[in-house]
Formats: structure tokens, C-alpha cells, sequence
């Protein structure tokens, strides 16, 4: 995983950037509470852009992706690491971890918050399956349990 992916100095969280599943609340939630956020959904350019080109500029713009579209990041980020090419950082949900309830965004918004301060895709090579809860205990590969 590229150094730009991780979000740039340890000192300041890194830069997410929320794929299209997620409402722009949870990027307003963000950015108020310091973390250079950006939703898909909220950006007309953004929208019009393929799951390649939301990768690409997850990379460019040194941002951590955040999604729930696990198959299609996945083959996408095996596929550059196949190559030896540079990847952004993913981070994983689950709607079994994170169900759509009234409780929703305030969990997804507070367990993000503390893997961006915390670095925690970077600190798990890349990827991260994203917990709620205790911050840090999720793994960093594999399936939710």
C-alpha cells in the first residue's frame, strides 16, 4: 500500500473517501470531527465514476476507500497487487456489523473516526474489515464473524 493511501503524516488522520452506499451525512460527521472526508454521492463527478476510476482516485488523492462492495474492490486491489502496483487503502463494512438501523451512522461514524486516527488500514497492510465498538480490534483480512 502506498504511503499516500495511509493519509500522509502520522499526526493527522487519514483522508476517507465514501463510496457510493453511504449517505454524505456520514462524510458531514467526519469532517466535523477533523477527518478529511469526502462522499461519493455528494460529488456529481464522483457519481458518474466506475468502481476503477473511484479505486484511482481513492490513490490519487491519498485517500482511504471506504465501501461495502467488498467483491469488486477486492478483485480490483488483487489485481494491481498482482502487478506490484500501487494501491489505496480499503476499508471493509459489513451490514451485518454495521445493520441500517436508527444507530447506523453514529457507529459507522465513531468506528471510522477511530481507524482514520488511528491509521488502522495502514497498519494492517492495507486493508481493513471494520468493526464497531472497541477501536482497533477488528481484523485486518478476511470475512466478518
Amino acid at each position: 500500500m502506498s504511503d499516500r493511501g495511509g493519509g500522509g503524516p502520522r499526526d493527522k488522520p487519514d483522508a476517507l473517501l465514501l463510496d457510493e452506499m453511504f449517505s454524505p451525512a456520514i462524510a458531514v460527521e467526519l469532517t466535523s470531527r477533523g477527518i478529511d472526508c469526502r462522499a461519493v454521492v455528494a460529488d456529481v463527478l464522483l457519481r458518474a465514476q466506475s468502481d476503477l476510476e473511484i479505486f484511482d482516485t481513492g490513490l490519487l488523492e491519498g485517500r482511504v476507500i471506504v465501501t461495502n462492495n467488498v467483491p469488486d474492490f477486492e478483485s480490483l486491489r488483487r489485481a494491481r497487487e498482482a502487478f506490484g502496483a500501487e494501491l489505496p487503502g480499503l476499508i471493509y463494512t459489513s451490514d451485518l456489523t454495521f445493520p441500517r438501523t436508527k444507530a447506523y451512522i453514529p457507529r459507522l461514524v465513531a468506528a471510522l473516526a477511530a481507524a482514520a486516527s488511528s491509521h488502522q488500514a495502514a497498519r494492517c497492510g492495507g486493508v481493513l474489515w471494520l468493526r464497531a465498538g472497541v477501536p482497533n480490534a477488528g481484523p485486518c483480512a478476511g470475512f466478518p464473524s
